[in-house]
């Protein structure tokens, strides 16, 4: 069965929807507004977010933009509005599917099975990768746990993925734009995106920009994670050329 966020600000679809889904046993939770639905998929894992278009505080469009830039989980959109052309701009924009209220339930559940086998065939098609160690840091990319010294990090979804990435290229600096690419799965985007999740990151790390340890920042180059020269093992810091 699947975790679902259900985005819809209409009370009765809402309360229909959350119903159909734990009755075939998925895991529920749901929000009425685009900022709630944010803060969902950044501090829980779903499998299937389905979207509403006509939120009251952000058009649904604008929020799936947002969701992309965070999150690649699945998103059907479920809407009243029937535009051709706006269906393809949502597909385009990072829209896994599109519904047109009405549908029936059946409908729903039909759909979310096939976009929740085209998301799993996707991830069954890399091979599984091995843990990732830097320094005192451990990644299970198969198992998404992370710890530092033995300790257990409680990370996003995105702030998982941009730690596993770098740990993947130890002592790299990886630009900006590849991690938009590779990351974000986008071509392009704003570099605060970037500079936000970095800044959680160090504070689960116990670090700063100002005193980093495993991240690094080169002013217009980009990031790298390394370990810190107190790592047995480490290689001494280059300083950046100027």
């Amino acid at each position: 069965m699947a975790s679902v966020l259900v985005v819809e600000d209409d009370q009765f679809v809402r309360s229909a929807l959350i119903r159909h889904l734990s009755e075939a046993s998925h895991t529920v939770r749901s929000v009425g507004t685009a900022l709630e639905a944010l803060r969902e998929v950044a501090h829980f894992r779903f499998d299937v977010v389905i979207l509403d278009l006509g939120l009251p505080d952000l058009d649904g469009g604008e929020a799936l933009k947002m969701l992309r830039s965070i999150t690649d989980v699945p998103v059907i959109i479920a809407t009243a509005r029937d535009d051709e052309s706006e269906i393809v701009r949502l597909l385009n924009d990072g829209a896994d599917d599109y519904l047109t209220k009405p549908f029936s339930v059946e409908h729903l559940s039909a759909r979310m099975a096939a976009v929740l086998r085209r998301s799993r065939a996707a991830g069954a098609e890399a091979p599984p990768p091995g843990v990732l160690r830097v320094g005192g840091l451990s990644i299970d990319p198969l198992r998404r746990t992370a710890e530092l010294d033995g300790a257990g990090l409680d990370l996003t979804r995105r702030e998982f993925d941009l730690l596993a990435f770098l740990a993947g290229r130890p002592g790299v600096v990886v630009a900006r734009k590849e991690l938009l690419a590779e990351v974000w799965q986008q071509s392009y985007g704003d570099d605060q995106t970037i500079d936000v999740h970095l800044s959680w990151l160090r504070r689960k790390l116990g670090e700063t920009a100002a005193r980093p340890r495993y991240l690094h920042t080169l002013r217009g180059v980009g990031v790298k994670l390394q370990p810190p020269p107190d790592t047995p093992g480490a290689a001494p810091l280059a300083e950046p050329s100027a």
